[in-house]
């Protein structure tokens, strides 16, 4: 048995012994399509689950297919030119087969043309990657319009809940309280799929961070100083849920431009560690230059290097509302914003369609007893920015707080208690 044949036949051996009966099932299994004729692509950040989700799908589907996962370093040292030979064993392994699940694909060099000759073939392909390159570049300029593209986080509040085993729909003073317990926890440790019953998260979560840094950016993008990259990484982490300032960055890690400064953000981005949400503005340099820096999961800013705090909940809750907005976007026109008008208003969140503004969203954590100072700067935020925008769809998401709707002129903002709205309740 040569090795090839050998990791093979170990991937499969470990497929075969999963019981995926036994795992949380996600609302975007409901995305892959496996009767198309076209790939199905789950993307997203490193150890977030996408392989064990498409696993899951094809299984419990009972289509035949055969796997292989690229991110070993067997497969991945395969030639373009050995690709037939890769073929040639997975049908020795597992007979005639139906669909084909290539595992980071984005590991074995031109893989665009393996996988439009696999889908002339008319086999069915399910691909995930873990960088944003696999989308924007790689397939737009060889596979465009052949793919289906699916976007996973990490775990929402409801798998979360789900996986924890935490009524999410009784209405009792104690299950309120678990609840509430639950997203403290969710808030402080993430949600990393494999981190569940771990002793020790924060080792685990150095260990990811090195890998998304090491594999994931710096071999793509042939990074020479590491160390840099990371130190930048962590710095952004740091600073969640705050605009990046690329001057800021270029000056305090020393690096030779704005350009490279700008360039280290969008390696960090593009391998799902953070998502940058620019502010809403008709104007594309504004719309480039300033943007905020979200964590993929509040794991990330607990637990990395020179890590400067590990409490600001307030910042935490709007970080894990804007990955859940994001999670919740159901098409290409969407897209996620906030709103700042010097220092006269700030909103935390637009989400827009087609150009057009179709709700806005304000993160608070404590709206129990606000003062007029707070009030002004939450709710006086909305109704500025729903006049500038012509929106009417106003949510305030609150940690703390009486759900209600707040009456103002024409408008009515929706205080809604963080725990209803991460359950869509």
């Amino acid at each position: 048995m040569n090795e090839l044949e050998r990791v093979l036949r170990d991937q499969r051996e470990e497929l075969e012994n999963t019981d995926f009966g036994s795992l949380v099932t996600r609302k975007e299994e409901e995305q892959l399509e496996l009767d198309s004729t076209v790939a199905q692509i789950v993307i997203g950040v490193r150890r977030c689950g996408k392989s064990t989700l498409c696993q899951k799908v094809l299984r419990q589907s009972g289509v035949s297919f055969a796997y292989a996962n690229f991110d070993d370093a067997v497969l991945a040292s395969l030639k373009a030119t050995e690709m037939n030979l890769l073929m040639e064993t997975l049908y020795k392994i597992y007979g005639e087969f139906t669909h084909l699940f290539l595992d980071e694909v984005q590991n074995i060099d031109q893989w665009p043309l393996f996988v439009n000759r696999l889908l002339r073939q008319k086999i069915h392909l399910v691909l995930t990657g873990s960088n944003a390159n696999l989308l924007s570049d790689d397939l737009s300029t060889h596979i465009t319009g052949r793919y289906n593209e699916i976007h996973l986080y990490p775990f929402s509040f409801e798998d979360y809940c789900a996986a924890k085993q935490v009524d999410t729909q009784g209405q009792t003073t104690k299950l309120e309280g678990l609840r509430q317990h639950a997203l403290d926890n969710y808030l402080m440790s993430g949600a990393m799929p494999e981190t569940f019953g771990m002793k020790n998260q924060g080792k685990y979560i150095h260990s990811l961070l090195d890998a998304i840094i090491n594999k994931d950016i710096c071999k793509r993008y042939k990074v020479r100083y590491k160390k840099t990259l990371q130190q930048v990484a962590n710095g952004l982490l740091d600073k969640f849920c705050q605009e990046v300032n690329y001057q800021d960055v270029q000056e305090n890690y020393h690096l030779n431009s704005v350009h490279t400064a700008k360039n280290y953000v969008s390696y960090i981005e593009k391998a799902y560690l953070i998502r940058l949400v620019p502010r809403y503005s008709f104007k594309s340099i504004e719309r480039q230059n300033y943007r905020k820096a979200y964590a993929i999961d509040t794991a990330f800013v607990t637990d990395h290097d020179d890590v400067l705090q590990t409490d600001s909940w307030g910042w935490r809750l709007e970080n894990v509302v804007c990955v859940e907005l994001l999670r919740r976007m159901e098409y290409a026109t969407q897209e996620l914003f906030y709103l700042r008008e010097n220092r006269n208003y700030e909103v935390d969140f637009a989400v827009v369609d087609q150009g057009h503004v179709t709700e806005l969203v304000q993160v608070t954590y404590d709206f129990s007893n606000p003062s007029a100072k707070l009030y002004k700067r939450e709710v006086g935020g909305l109704l500025k920015g729903a006049a500038a925008t012509r929106c009417h769809r106003l949510t305030l998401v609150m940690m703390y707080g009486e759900p209600r709707d707040i009456h103002e002129g024409n408008y009515t903002v929706h205080c809604v208690s963080a725990t209803d709205w991460l359950l869509s309740r």
